[in-house]
């Protein structure tokens, strides 16, 4: 019985090593593939050819942190996160002088757990006058600075997106300056219709790059407004289109995983 006993001991602590072995073999292919997409990511933004300094946010939903630590390691700082319990989650994970960008639809009873998040970068998805007097109301008491934000506009004229109408950029952007102390408009945000042909001109980059200009024509002094549009499908094309700031998600994490369901 001490014999088999011992056997078995070894067995379990063999097998045990065995899986620990795999297991590191796994995050190592693992670091090593989402660093060679990055790679090839920031290769062809460089190659681009385009005038602007363009940001790369990583966009990381339903990534667990440690992949977001391996693109962190490679020197990455901008994330994008579309759910509030992950970015929270995350953020309180993950290094402090990463960058979150919030670029989910943000409910209003959610506001104050994203905006509490000390290294928030910016929330991209201020879609009307009231989400802007929402955060900019909670705000108060939880950030000594202006928090950056970009209003979201729906471009493909989608009811599934959420955005303001083209025609209302300009009026939720003077609110924002005029009446929202503690914001700080930063840019423009689109999602875009998915699908485009990649070999004509996309008419959501089209329309956000106008609506910067209506902006900046009708609100002096706001012509430094970043523009928020490009994906993993589209980004080089959304540079060249004037883009300053592009989330790229399964291009560098692969595929994601379907959204967790409750219980």
């Amino acid at each position: 019985m001490f014999a088999f006993s011992r056997r078995t001991l070894f067995r379990g602590g063999y097998n045990r090593f065995i899986n620990t072995m795999a297991e590191q073999q796994q995050q190592q292919q693992r670091r090593a593939d989402i660093v060679d997409n990055l790679k090839n990511v920031r290769t062809a933004m460089e190659n681009a050819g385009t005038p602007q300094k363009t940001r790369l946010v990583a966009v990381s939903k339903y990534k667990p942190a440690q992949d977001l630590l391996y693109a962190y390691e490679d020197g990455q700082r901008h994330f994008g996160e579309n759910y509030v319990q992950e970015l929270v989650e995350k953020s309180a994970e993950l290094p402090k002088d990463i960058q979150w960008h919030f670029i989910g639809h943000l409910q209003s009873n959610k506001a104050k757990a994203v905006i509490g998040i000390p290294n928030l970068y910016v929330v991209e998805t201020v879609d009307s006058i009231k989400k802007a007097n929402t955060i900019n109301k909670a705000c108060d008491g939880l950030r000594s600075d202006p928090l950056r934000v970009y209003v979201q506009v729906n471009t493909s004229d989608e009811e599934v997106k959420s955005g303001v109408a083209p025609a209302d950029v300009v009026s939720v952007c003077k609110h924002i300056i005029e009446s929202c102390p503690r914001l700080n408009l930063s840019g423009l945000m689109t999602i875009g219709m998915f699908g485009r042909d990649p070999n004509e001109e996309n008419p959501d980059f089209k329309c956000l790059a106008a609506c910067k200009k209506q902006v900046e024509e009708a609100l002096p002094g706001r012509e430094e407004l970043e523009l928020s549009m490009g994906m993993s499908e589209d980004y080089v094309n959304a540079m060249r289109a004037g883009s300053t700031n592009v989330r790229v998600g399964r291009t560098i994490f692969g595929e994601r995983p379907k959204k967790p369901t409750k219980d």
